[in-house]
């Protein structure tokens, strides 16, 4: 079997409601989604989702390979790009054409991924993210009920911005589902994106903890500060989660060495070796690993391979246009079906039919940063 070629397509996610972040909102919820679909002699596809910058180029370094040699092909694609260098959304490329090789080795043996990686049980614990900082309180209320119908009881929320704003909307959702969990005690979480300095970070985690119980607190300082994470993790209660923004398993090794995370992520954008890799280096350190990000099947699949995984992000209820994923929700869990491969599938038709369109990004969405974080005397409006 030999690789051939490949085909770029973006289709949309349709929110149905604002998303964002600390760093911004998209008012109408339309998120682009990339994708590439790589193909083989024998006729076999498959599915990756992630950037398509410097494609093609980083395709060179696969093309006319056998793709079921997917782990000595990923090293080969970030050796191809070592001297610019693999960080950002190259990075995302590597991953999604990573995705897509696994995706065929598996549809080659017939199996889904899950168990061609040695994963024993299709059941991947949930916990409930709505990208929901731009959301009213009946919107917020309305939109972790249906997260609790499917069973979910652990929530994160984005904040950051304004201490006495979070408390009212961790309280909110934490009374969805206690009541939904019959006065059982949930999980809360609160995702700042970043956008503290350490000292901010200490003050405002330990306002919200004089009366709130949270699990983690999710990137309270830049990605990269190991100091500054390990001094936030020192002065709080909660766990420490970072590392869906780190883009290579380089760039882990301070903050471990460093005792700076309690909780290591990675981004499905990434790629299923990337986080394989991720959770044999966590798993070396005691720690425990959660996948992130939307739609992120290539990881669902791997965490059923790995003895650290603790729960895997669910975002949006509903797959991109014109994707369909063989993966449902129920009792708290994602439950992986039995299709080979992936299991997703892909109408091309639907998505170059789809009027849809994402706006042009702006310097207030949540893909910029803004000028004044990590710099606030005072909450952001």
């Amino acid at each position: 079997m030999r690789i051939t070629g490949f085909h770029a397509l973006t289709t949309v996610h349709d929110w149905g409601r604002a998303v964002g972040d600390a760093n911004g909102v998209v008012p109408d919820g339309v998120t682009a989604m990339p994708l590439v679909v790589v193909t083989t002699d024998e006729g076999i596809n498959g599915v990756g989702l992630g950037p398509h910058v410097e494609l093609a180029e980083i395709f060179t370094a696969i093309e006319g390979e056998d793709p079921r040699s997917v782990t000595a092909l990923y090293d080969r694609m970030l050796r191809h790009s070592f001297k610019a260098g693999h960080a950002g959304a190259v990075f995302g490329t590597i991953g999604a054409l990573d995705t897509a090789l696994w995706d065929i080795k598996a549809q080659a043996a017939g199996e889904p991924l899950w168990r061609l990686l040695g994963g024993r049980d299709p059941r991947v614990p949930a916990y409930a993210s709505g990208l929901d900082i731009g959301l009213t309180d009946d919107e917020l209320v309305d939109l972790y009920r249906a997260y609790a119908e499917l069973g979910l009881r652990t929530a994160k929320i984005k904040g950051g911005l304004d201490v006495e704003r979070d408390r009212h909307r961790l309280t909110l959702v934490r009374d969805v589902l206690t009541e939904a969990g019959r006065g059982k005690r949930p999980g809360l979480m609160l995702d700042a994106n970043e956008t503290w300095s350490r000292k901010q970070a200490v003050r405002y985690v330990g306002e919200l903890e004089r009366t709130l119980d949270l699990i983690w607190v999710e990137e309270p300082v830049r990605r990269w500060d190991a100091e500054g994470h390990a001094a936030v993790g020192r002065s709080i209660r909660a766990s420490v989660a970072t590392g869906e923004n780190l883009s290579g398993l380089e760039q882990y090794r301070h903050l471990l060495s460093a005792g700076a995370v309690d909780i290591v992520q990675a981004a499905a954008v990434w790629g299923v070796t990337h986080f394989l890799r991720v959770a044999a280096l966590a798993h070396a350190h005691d720690l425990p690993v959660s996948p992130i990000g939307t739609t992120p099947i290539g990881l669902l699949h791997a965490a059923t391979s790995v003895p650290n995984h603790i729960a895997s992000e669910l975002q949006i209820l509903r797959p991109p246009v014109g994707v369909t994923v063989d993966v449902h929700v129920e009792d708290g869990a994602f439950v992986l079906g039995d299709s080979a491969g992936l299991g997703v599938r892909v109408d091309e038709d639907a998505i170059h039919a789809c009027e849809r369109r994402p706006t042009t990004p702006t310097f207030d969405g949540p893909g910029v940063r803004p000028e004044r974080a990590g710099h606030r005397l005072l909450a952001a409006s």
